[in-house]
């Protein structure tokens, strides 16, 4: 199977603590469950989302319920947001597989997304396609999408180092350049808020476990439900 598969630097992991007061015959909850915030009662029209990209959306190696999109939609729904988002996440996609299948996703959709979360050009870069190639699909991507008002959310990728200079210095701009030029929310670097942390990526050292997938979630739904469009008046 076609997925991510480069390395990145490892440092120390993430430390993960939880203050727990027991308290016989029953523990009582712990402080982070204390101070964690209140979910709030799901209100509204159902928002529908696309979420479209490569192995990072798919859920490669997690179960279900696990994958980036279910764990965003659960995040939207825990801040009253009736989300509803559509993994249309396929491992191995290149941007222009993406590009390639954009229309028949966007068709099969059974209510138009609202808004679209955008993660390719991963694949792109660890196979050492010409970024111009890959910036002319992903501007593609973004002006269907613009066209048909829907607004985008764009996973942003950085280049891997071994890759050297001259090839990071023209990757590394497409996302936010096209970010700009489309007036898209741009996440500058998806990964992150995992990478460099071991215990919270996979063995292959390049997808997130279910508690990085939780991680990046955490980093990134903001920027997600913010850019919702406003709902319309009655």
């Amino acid at each position: 199977m076609r997925f991510l598969r480069f390395a990145f630097l490892a440092l120390p992991a993430l430390a993960l603590t939880a203050c727990d007061k027991g308290a016989p015959p029953a523990p009582e909850p712990s402080q982070a469950a204390l101070d964690a915030p209140l979910a709030i009662p799901v209100m509204g029209p159902e928002r529908p989302i696309l979420a479209f990209g490569d192995s990072l959306l798919a859920g490669y190696g997690l179960k279900d319920g696990e994958s980036y999109p279910a764990r965003l939609e659960k995040a939207l729904r825990a801040r009253g947001v009736n989300a509803r988002i559509a993994n249309a996440g396929v491992s191995g996609d290149t941007t222009a597989a993406g590009l390639e299948r954009l229309d028949f996703t966007l068709k099969s959709q059974t209510d138009k997304p609202e808004l679209a979360v955008i993660s390719l050009g991963g694949n792109d870069m660890l196979r050492g396609l010409p970024p111009g190639q890959t910036r002319k699909n992903l501007d593609a991507i973004l002006k269907k999408l613009t066209d048909q008002h829907i607004k985008v959310v764009l996973l942003g990728m950085l280049a891997a180092p071994n890759l050297g200079k001259d090839y990071a210095d023209k990757f590394n701009p497409i996302y936010p350049q096209l970010a700009q030029k489309y007036g898209a929310v741009l996440v500058p670097f998806f990964l992150q808020p995992v990478i460099d942390k071991p215990d919270l990526m996979q063995p292959d050292h390049v997808h997130p476990t279910a508690i990085g997938v939780d991680a990046i979630v955490s980093a990134t739904v903001d920027d997600v439900a913010n850019a919702l469009p406003k709902e319309k008046m009655p």
